[in-house]
């Protein structure tokens, strides 16, 4: 819209305007109304305002208005980089975005600052990221509540039963990203930057895991899909960045980042998708993509027994590197991991592990391991301290009569 006649400037009389630009050579200015229309102004018989000033016209002129008066609603977010020549890169609880800073404001990394997209940067409000908690008696969540403390006596790779592919793999990984790091950087290769664990539940994926940050002497975050999701806008985006950023920040110069169940936020997007799914999704390959250690070696690893619900952008080459595929048990992985619960019971000599291992065809680990629960339970309702064979025959005839249900088995 272009105003120039007086008789315009006298119908907008009492309106009041945002200065977003002007043009003295010309003695023109553009303003923002309060309804978010972009207007061209000229015929003003005085003095231009400057950019930045509320005014109020009348007469043919204007004034200076108080800025209060001005009830434009703008936005708040934090400054993630400065970019040379001005711009800045924002993070707006959405997502990461450019933004224009045409008044040459002074703003850092992490600043909060106000803005709105006609005017873009507008000011600095905090030097430090603030944080939208409407009814803020949840308490703060951060990298802390998913650390995993390192235990002396922490599972091994002998606490894992069967699987000898898998554990071949794992150590590949130690080996490999963690004990031989230096190596990749003299070869100037590529880390792997992510695993993804596949399978069925109850299969040990998040039990490898643990193994594997315990090996490798690695920082371990343990992150629940459907835990960390949380019902303020914008905190989830805010949550992982911060535990992505302490995991770079590790004192051992090692860490993993564990997602459990990551099909529960990183879903493949579709036009039906919730805009916080896609948002979610989003920040996630934000992270992994602009994840740069720094010559320390940190690793995402993420399981999921729904491999073709994840969002394809996640599991393509540079992000999730590996694959390795948990199946169910075979009749050796079965004995093994028979055989490695009993490391830590009071069992008798001769429990015919063989023949338990041959008739648990389809089992899950985990179902194994609701056995030796059971047959404890026999063993002591009868007032003995051993597990004999006729408690593990009774833990079979429980755990196999139980209903037939994923949601039944226990998790890893």
């Amino acid at each position: 819209m272009s105003i120039g006649a007086d008789d315009d400037l006298e119908a907008m009389a009492g309106m009041l305007l945002k200065v977003l630009h002007v043009d003295e050579d010309n003695g023109v200015l553009h303003a923002r109304s309060l309804d978010g229309r972009v207007l061209r102004v000229s015929g003003f018989r005085h003095d231009l305002p400057e950019r930045g000033d509320v005014i109020l016209v009348g007469n043919g002129g204007w004034q200076i208005a108080p800025a209060e008066v001005w009830a434009a609603s703008n936005s708040v977010a934090t400054v993630r980089q400065v970019i040379e020549g001005g711009t800045v890169l924002i993070d707006d609880g959405f997502g990461i975005r450019t933004l224009r800073n045409p008044g040459k404001v002074k703003v850092e990394t992490d600043n909060a600052i106000e803005y709105n997209d006609a005017e873009g940067v507008i000011r600095v409000l905090s030097q430090t990221p603030l944080r939208s908690r409407r009814f803020s008696q949840d308490s703060d969540q951060g990298p802390d509540d998913y650390f995993v403390a390192a235990a002396s006596d922490g599972p091994t790779f002998a606490d894992f039963g069967g699987y000898p592919d898998v554990i071949k793999r794992a150590r590949e990984l130690i080996e490999t990203q963690f004990k031989r790091r230096r190596h990749l950087d003299q070869i100037k290769a590529r880390p792997v930057k992510g695993v993804l664990f596949s399978g069925p539940p109850g299969t040990g994926k998040t039990h490898l895991a643990r193994i594997i940050a315990h090996e490798s002497k690695a920082d371990f975050y343990l992150v629940s899909g459907p835990s960390v999701v949380s019902k303020w806008l914008g905190e989830t985006e805010d949550i992982l960045r911060r535990i992505f950023d302490a995991a770079r920040e590790s004192r051992s110069g090692r860490a993993i980042v564990f997602f459990d169940e990551i099909d529960s936020i990183a879903e493949r997007r579709t036009g039906d998708t919730h805009e916080a799914s896609k948002r979610l999704v989003a920040q996630l390959l934000t992270l992994m993509d602009g994840f740069d250690d720094q010559g320390r070696s940190v690793v995402v690893i993420a399981a999921t027994n729904r491999v073709e619900a994840l969002d394809p952008a996640l599991t393509r080459p540079g992000r999730f590197d590996w694959e390795i595929e948990f199946g169910m048990p075979d009749v050796s992985d079965r004995l093994a991991i028979l055989k490695v619960a009993t490391r830590g019971l009071n069992v008798a000599v001769d429990l015919p592990l063989s023949e338990v291992a041959q008739a648990t065809e389809g089992w899950s680990a985990a179902q194994l391991g609701a056995l030796w629960a059971e047959a404890a339970l026999v063993a002591a309702g009868d007032r003995r301290g051993k597990i004999e064979g006729e408690d593990l025959a009774q833990a079979f005839e429980r755990v196999s009569s139980r209903p037939s249900r994923s949601s039944q088995e226990a998790h890893e």
